[in-house]
């Protein structure tokens, strides 16, 4: 089974994408520099908004989750894991994470990439404001 979920959300000047274990799309519209995971802000989703059979098939063990992350032509694509733990029930966050540590903001885990692994002609387009950025996460199960 294939179920594929888009976000839209867009850049911030703020965005620094250095985060080594996570990146992080959230629903705020205000981001710090202090917000290293953050790649892309004002998200239609979060955690708890995202469609229940795509939440019931990534809480598999065995589940893909592949997330694409597109800036106009540029984009980036990560491999991740599902987990029985994930209970999706952030309204404002989804984070993926390179490690196996669940909460509720958690859509992914055992990612093959984090923030700082993005290429930075993609941060580039991340730091526009006007940038729209769309995500599309995946889950074959």
């Amino acid at each position: 089974m294939r179920i594929v979920e888009v976000v839209d959300a867009r850049g911030h000047e703020n965005v620094q994408s250095t985060h080594r274990a996570t990146f992080e799309v959230t629903r705020e519209t205000r981001l710090t520099r202090r917000g290293d995971c953050v790649v892309a802000v004002g998200a239609m989703k979060g955690a708890a908004d995202l469609n229940l059979r795509f939440k019931e098939a990534a809480r598999k063990d065995n589940a893909r989750i592949t997330i694409t992350i597109e800036a106009d032509e540029v984009k980036e694509v990560v491999r991740a894991k599902g987990n029985s733990r994930l209970s999706f029930t952030h309204p404002m966050d989804l984070v993926v994470r390179r490690s196996g540590y669940v909460c509720g903001r958690t859509v992914a885990v055992g990612a093959d990439k984090a923030a700082s692994h993005f290429s930075r002609k993609l941060v580039e387009k991340m730091r526009d404001p006007c940038q729209k950025i769309k995500i599309t996460l995946t889950v074959e199960s």
